[in-house]
């Protein structure tokens, strides 16, 4: 089981990660994990297009390496990127050396500057955030979407992320094979709905690293 929003202590626990962007304007922050994937990323792509949604994509590494092409649609359309290691590493299980070697890995794949990063499953050691190459935000989340849950219907994925977005929440969803189903309901339709309620999508900024 797994909460499709962040809770109160949770975020009093980790007070320096990103979790959500003060604002009292309709603005959300749309972010994709684990991609490309070349047709699942491409739906985000068009879906985002269509409502003039920019978006921040995590980005695997080693996925960057295998798709170079649908990575550099990303680019092109201007979205955010953010680091999401190489191999998509959890940090509760990693060696603190090779964790930030694999972050380091995907740096180098990604080819640009950024500051974003986010720990595959939201698990990483304070160890490891203290180890952090460059200035990094670490940008967790406030609404998850459950989309690569089997358990939950798409119905229900749509249902549980609208809940709980608030003006300026960061909203996880991914563009990998186990959440399309889930995820390629739900995005068109939060889409349309919170464009239909004034709300705007911003990609996160990006800095140098």
């Amino acid at each position: 089981m797994f909460l499709h929003y962040s809770p109160f202590w949770l975020k009093a626990i980790y007070p320096r990660y990103t979790w959500h962007v003060p604002t009292t304007e309709k603005v959300l922050y749309l972010t994709f994990d684990d991609g490309p994937i070349p047709d699942i990323t491409a739906f985000v792509l068009e879906n985002l297009a269509a409502y003039k949604a920019k978006a921040t994509f995590f980005c695997i590494g080693d996925n960057v390496r295998k798709h170079p092409e649908i990575f550099r649609e990303v680019l092109k359309a201007g979205h955010s990127i953010g680091n999401h290691t190489f191999n998509h590493m959890n940090g509760w299980k990693s060696d603190d050396k090779e964790y930030i070697a694999n972050i380091e890995a995907c740096d180098r794949q990604l080819g640009l500057e950024t500051n974003l990063f986010r720990p595959p499953y939201g698990r990483m050691k304070k160890s490891q955030a203290r180890l952090l190459p460059g200035k990094r935000e670490i940008v967790m989340w406030d609404v998850l979407s459950g989309d690569f849950s089997k358990e939950i219907s798409p119905e229900l994925c749509l249902q549980k992320t609208t809940r709980y977005t608030r003006p300026g929440s960061i909203i996880l969803f991914h563009d990998s094979i186990k959440a399309a189903p889930n995820m390629q309901y739900a995005l068109p339709r939060f889409l349309a709905d919170f464009s239909e309620k004034g709300y705007r999508f911003d990609a996160l900024p990006m800095h140098k690293n």
